[in-house]
Parts: structure tokens; sequence; C-alpha cells
């Protein structure tokens, strides 16, 4: 079997006990992001699987619109993430 030479951790240790990898997180082509893809990554990079600017750059997401998943899941948790959710969780 052969590994890629990777940056970083290839795992890391959940908060809650769980272990989580470099396969668990969403493709790169992804431009469809439903809550759990969007939590999936910001969980990586808390957890430090990823760097942010690595994260940015590989799902060419703009630095506001991760910020915005981050203070949603600090906040709510990860039922924000949810587009049918927006306006519940919505700062006046």
């Amino acid at each position: 079997m052969y590994l890629r030479k990777v940056e970083g951790p290839r795992s890391v240790t959940l908060a809650d006990g769980s272990i989580m990898t470099r396969a668990d997180l969403p493709c790169q082509k992804t431009r469809r992001w439903v809550a759990s893809r969007k939590a999936a990554v910001v969980r990586a990079v808390s957890a430090g699987l990823i760097l942010r600017k690595d994260a940015l750059e590989r799902y060419a997401l703009s630095d506001e619109e991760f910020s915005e998943w981050e203070t949603a899941v600090d906040l709510h948790g990860e039922a924000a993430l949810r587009a049918t959710s927006l306006q519940r969780y919505r700062q006046p």
C-alpha cells in the first residue's frame, strides 16, 4: 500500500472522541455545500487536520464565508449551517 506524502497529520481525535481523517473531508471539487460538508471542514480546521488557508484554497471559499460557518457553529451548533434554518439563527 502506498501512502502519499501530505503536510500535517493524517488523522486527529475530535473532542467527542471520534477520529477524523483526511478521507472524511469533502471532495475538492465540491460545489454544493450541505450542512454536513460544511461541518466537516469546520471540524477539520478547528482540530488541526488541515490549515485554514489550505481549506480556503482547496474549496475555493472566501475568508468571510468560512468565518460565517465558524461563527454559526460556535454560537448555535452544526444545525445552524442548514440553509433551511438560516433565518432562525441569523443575527438581527
